[in-house]
C-alpha cells in the first residue's frame, strides 16, 4: 500500500512557496492565514496556505478529508496522535543538548516508546471510525499494514524488551566521607519506609506537606553521570541491549507518517479556526468549484478576516449574496463611503482563494471559479523613492496587471484613479474595465463612478445600502440594483446640513 499525501493525493508532496502572493494584504488574507497558523508554529503550515491548487480533483480530495474531520471523535484521535508525535520530536531535540552518552540513549529509547504508542493507538482508533474520504481511507490501510510490518513490530518489541530490562536494574549508592561507591541492590532495607511506619503512630491528623518542590530538569550532573556509568558496569547486559537498540534504530520514524503528521494539521488548523465562528451561527459550506462555468454565486457570504476580528464583540457580521448569470463577469459596486463596498470586494477574493485551497468557505452555499491568478488593485501610499505620483503609480500597476492577466484571472479593483479629476478617472476607468471585459475575466470593481455599472452585458450593478429611515446609517448590505448615486448624495447632504428640511429651517 502506497500513501503519499493527505494534501496532494497520489501526486505527492509539492514544492513549498515561501512568499505570500502580492494580493494578500489587500484582501486581508495575510491576517487570516496568520490567525490560522499561529497556534501551530511547529508545523510551518504557512507554505501550504500560500499555494492555491490548480487541479479540481485535488480540491475535491481535500474537501472530502475536511468533511471526515468534522467528526469530533476522529479529530480527537488525530490530535492525540499529533501530541504524541510532538513529544517524540521534543525528546529527540532535547537529546542533542545533553552531554552524557547513556543519558542521551535513555531519552532516545523513551522517544521510540512514545512513537510506538502513537502509531499503535492511531491504527486502532482509525479502525473504529467510519471514513468516507479517499485520503483517510488509503491512509488507514497504510497504517494497518505499517503496524503489522516486520520493521514496526520489531521496533515495538525491542522497545518493550529494553525498557523492561532496564526497569529491573536496582542499585545502591553508598555515601562515605568525600566519596561514594555504587553496588548492586541486595535486598537492603528501605529505611524511608521504616521511618514513615515508625512515626505513623504519632500522627494526630492530616499533616501538611513540607516537601521541597525541586525544579524538574532534563540535564544530568557529572556526579549523576558517573553513577550511571558505574551502574552500566554492574549491569552490562541491559545497557548493551540499549546500545544495540540505538545503533539499529537510529532513525525509527516512518517518513510517510512524519509527512502526514504535518500535513493533517493544515485541515485541523483551518477547522479549529472556523469553529468559533460556526458556534456563533455563521455559515460555512464546501463550494462547488468549476474551471469552466463562470456563473458563480454565493449565498450568505462574508469577509472572514472581519468576522474573526469581530468574534469577541457584540457587532453582528452582515451576510451578503452575489450571483453572476450568463455573460455577466464584473460586479460594479457603488454607494456611500463606509457602506461595506470594500469588504464585499474582499469577500469575493477571499472566497475564491479559500475555495482553491480545498477549504470550506464563508457562506451557506457557493459555486466558485478555479482561477489561475488573482489581481488586486487597492490604493497605495505614495512612495517618494520611485518619484511617481499616485496617478502614474496606478497606471504602472494596472498596466503590469493587465499584461499578465488571462481569461481565467480574478480582478479585485478598489476605487482606481481616485487621485485624479472626475473626467480623467472616468475615461481611464472605462479603458481598464474594457480591457478586463475583453479578457472575459471575473471580478469586482468598487467605484464612485456610476457610469461603470452600465458598460455592457458583462457588468452587474450592485450598491451598498443605507437605512431608508436615516440615510446616514449604513446597513452594510450590498444588493443588486442600478447605480443612482442617490444614497451617497443624500448621506453627504444630510451630513453637511443641506437636505431640504435643514435649508428651509435656516431660511425661516
Amino acid at each position: 500500500m502506497t500513501f503519499r499525501s493527505i494534501l496532494f493525493g497520489q501526486d505527492g508532496v509539492h514544492d513549498e512557496t515561501p512568499e505570500q502572493p502580492q494580493f494578500f494584504p489587500d484582501l486581508n488574507l495575510d491576517q487570516v492565514i496568520e490567525a490560522i497558523t499561529a497556534p501551530k508554529q511547529e508545523y510551518n503550515l504557512k507554505p501550504f496556505f500560500l499555494k492555491p491548487l490548480r487541479n479540481l480533483d485535488t480540491i475535491t480530495y481535500r474537501q472530502e478529508v475536511m468533511r471526515d474531520l468534522e467528526n469530533e471523535t476522529l479529530i480527537a484521535y488525530l490530535k492525540a496522535f499529533a501530541e504524541r508525535m510532538s513529544t517524540v520530536r521534543r525528546y529527540l531535540e532535547m537529546m542533542e543538548k545533553l552531554d552524557f552518552d547513556y543519558h542521551k540513549k535513555g531519552w532516545f529509547l523513551e522517544a521510540a516508546k512514545v512513537y510506538c504508542d502513537a502509531v499503535t493507538a492511531l491504527a486502532y482508533d482509525l479502525e473504529r471510525i467510519n471514513l468516507k474520504s479517499r485520503g483517510l481511507l488509503v491512509f488507514r490501510e497504510y497504517m494497518e499494514q505499517y503496524v503489522r510490518s516486520p520493521a514496526c513490530q520489531a521496533l515495538t518489541r525491542e522497545v518493550a524488551q529494553v525498557k523492561s530490562a532496564l526497569s529491573e536494574v536496582k542499585y545502591c549508592v553508598v555515601l562515605q566521607s568525600g566519596k561514594f561507591k555504587v553496588k548492586r541492590y541486595e535486598g537492603e532495607t528501605d529505611y524511608s519506609m521504616e521511618v514513615e511506619k515508625t512515626f505513623a503512630k504519632f500522627q494526630q491528623g492530616a499533616a501538611g506537606d513540607y516537601l521541597v518542590k525541586l525544579v524538574e530538569r532534563t540535564g544530568m550532573s557529572h556526579i549523576e553521570a558517573i553513577i550511571l556509568k558505574f551502574v552500566a558496569r554492574l549491569y552490562p547486559e541491559p545497557f548493551a541491549a540499549l546500545d544495540q537498540f540505538c545503533a539499529h534504530h537510529n532513525s525509527f520514524m516512518d517518513e510517510t507518517l512524519v509527512v502526514f503528521d504535518r500535513e493533517i494539521q493544515f485541515h485541523i488548523a483551518y477547522l479549529d479556526f472556523i469553529a468559533d465562528l460556526k458556534r456563533e451561527g455563521l455559515p460555512f459550506c464546501y463550494p462547488h468549484v468549476t474551471a469552466t462555468n463562470k456563473e458563480v454565486y454565493v449565498q450568505d457570504g462574508f469577509d472572514l478576516a472581519l468576522a474573526h476580528a469581530l468574534r469577541h464583540s457584540q457587532k453582528p457580521v452582515v451576510l451578503n449574496d452575489l450571483a453572476l448569470h450568463g455573460p455577466e463577469r464584473m460586479i460594479v459596486v457603488t454607494g456611500p463611503n463606509q457602506g461595506g463596498k470594500t469588504t464585499f470586494a474582499r469577500m469575493f477574493g477571499q472566497l475564491h482563494y479559500l475555495a482553491s485551497l480545498g477549504c470550506p468557505v464563508p457562506g451557506r452555499e457557493a459555486r466558485l471559479f478555479l482561477f489561475d491568478q488573482i489581481f488586486a488593485h487597492f490604493e497605495r501610499e505614495e512612495d517618494i523613492r520611485n518619484l511617481h505620483g499616485k496617478l502614474e503609480d496606478d497606471l504602472i500597476r494596472l498596466h503590469n496587471i493587465l499584461a499578465r492577466a488571462t481569461a481565467n484571472s480574478v480582478f479585485i479593483l478598489n476605487e482606481i484613479f481616485a487621485s485624479t479629476t472626475l473626467q480623467d478617472a472616468l475615461f481611464l476607468s472605462k479603458e481598464v474595465m474594457a480591457r478586463v471585459m475583453d479578457l472575459d475575466a471575473l471580478g469586482v470593481c468598487v467605484t464612485f463612478l456610476d457610469e461603470l455599472a452600465s458598460m455592457g452585458e458583462k457588468t452587474v450593478s450592485m450598491a451598498a445600502m443605507v437605512d431608508p429611515e436615516d440615510t446616514i446609517v449604513r446597513t452594510f448590505k450590498v444588493v443588486r440594483k442600478p447605480a443612482d448615486g442617490l444614497a451617497f448624495a443624500l448621506s453627504l447632504a444630510q451630513k453637511h446640513g443641506l437636505i431640504y428640511q435643514d435649508i428651509k429651517e435656516r431660511i425661516s
